[in-house]
C-alpha cells in the first residue's frame, strides 16, 4: 500500500516541478544575465521577482512531496516513477508556447519516455529496500557530482550548445540532491546529509536559472529531468545496495539507459542548432562569454 501512494504521490510531484520551472523560465529569460560566479547579484535579481517566487514555491512544493515519496518506498522505484515528468514537461511546454514541437524535440521526448518506461519496467521484482549507504560512499558520489556539475558548464558549451551543458550539470547536482535526501531521510546522524542536499539543491537550481537564460525549457529542464531521474537509480543499486535485476530485466535497464542518453542527444542537438543566444552586447550588458541570452528563434 505504501509504494502505491508513493507512486501517487510521485506523478504529483513530477507535475507540480514542471509548472514551476515554466514559471521560472519565464522569468529568467528576461532578466540580466545570471552567472554561478556572482551568485548573490544573481540571486537578488531572481527573489526581486513575485512571479518568479512564485515558481519557486510550486517547485518546492513539488519537492517536499518527493521526499514524502522517498520514505514510503525505495530510491529506484521513486525515480523511475518521477521520469515521466519528461513527458509531461513536453506536453506543459506546447500548450504554454502554443509553438507544436519540432520534429526533433518529439524524437527526443519520445526516446527518453520509452527508455525511461524501460528502466521502470527493469524494476520488477527488485523493490527491496536496500540499505542506507555508507558514509564514504555517500560522500564520494556527492564530491564527484559537484565536480561533475561544474566541469559540465565549463568544457560542453561547445559540444552540445550552452542551454543543454546547464541541463546536464542542474540534473547532476539534482540528483546529488536526491541521493543526500535519500541517505538524510535514514534518521539519525545521517541528518548531517541535510547540509550537502541544500548545497547541492541550491547550485543545481542556480545553474538551472541561468540555463533558462541560454536555451528552451524543454531543452534544459528536460535534460535536467533525465539526468536527475536516471543516476538516482544508479546511486540506488550501488551505494544503496538496492536489489539489481538478473537475467532480460538486466539487459532491459542497460538498453533502458542507452535510449534514455539517445533522447538526451535529441534535445541537445535541437538546442545547439537552434541558435538560442545570439552573440551581442545588448543594452544590458555582456555575460561572461559576451552574449546576451535571447529567446531561440523559430
Amino acid at each position: 500500500m505504501e509504494v502505491a501512494v508513493a507512486l501517487a504521490v510521485t506523478l504529483v510531484s513530477a507535475s507540480a516541478l514542471n509548472v514551476g520551472y515554466l514559471i521560472e523560465h519565464s522569468v529568467a529569460s528576461g532578466l540580466p544575465p545570471l552567472s554561478p560566479r556572482r551568485p548573490l547579484r544573481s540571486a537578488r535579481l531572481l527573489v526581486g521577482q513575485h512571479r518568479w517566487l512564485l515558481g519557486f514555491g510550486v517547485e518546492a512544493c513539488g519537492w517536499l512531496l518527493y521526499v514524502l515519496a522517498l520514505a514510503l518506498a525505495p530510491l529506484s522505484l521513486v525515480q523511475a516513477t518521477a521520469a515521466g515528468g519528461v513527458g509531461i514537461l513536453a506536453v506543459m511546454v506546447s500548450r504554454y508556447r502554443r509553438v507544436p514541437l519540432t520534429p526533433l524535440e518529439r524524437l527526443g521526448v519520445a526516446l527518453s519516455v520509452t527508455g525511461l518506461a524501460l528502466l521502470g519496467i527493469s524494476l520488477a521484482g527488485a523493490h527491496g529496500e536496500g540499505g542506507k549507504g555508507s558514509y564514504p560512499a555517500v560522500g564520494l558520489w556527492l564530491g564527484a557530482s559537484v565536480v561533475g556539475g561544474i566541469a559540465a558548464t565549463r568544457l560542453l558549451p561547445r559540444l552540445v550548445g550552452r542551454g543543454p551543458a546547464y541541463g546536464i550539470a542542474t540534473g547532476v547536482l539534482f540528483a546529488a540532491g536526491d541521493v543526500s535526501t535519500k541517505a538524510a531521510v535514514g534518521g539519525g546522524a545521517r541528518l548531517a546529509f541535510v547540509a550537502a542536499l541544500i548545497g547541492c539543491y541550491a547550485l543545481g537550481t542556480m545553474l538551472l536559472q541561468a540555463g533558462f537564460q541560454r536555451g528552451s525549457p524543454l531543452t534544459t529542464a528536460g535534460i535536467a529531468t533525465l539526468f536527475t531521474n536516471a543516476l538516482p537509480i544508479v546511486a540506488g543499486e550501488t551505494i544503496f545496495a538496492e536489489p539489481r535485476p538478473t537475467g532480460w530485466l538486466g539487459v532491459l535497464r542497460v538498453l533502458s539507459f542507452g535510449i534514455v542518453v539517445a533522447g538526451a542527444v535529441a534535445l541537445s542537438r535541437h538546442q545547439h542548432g537552434a541558435a538560442a543566444v545570439v552573440p551581442t552586447a545588448g543594452p544590458r550588458g555582456p555575460d561572461s562569454a559576451g552574449t546576451t541570452p535571447r529567446p531561440a528563434q523559430r
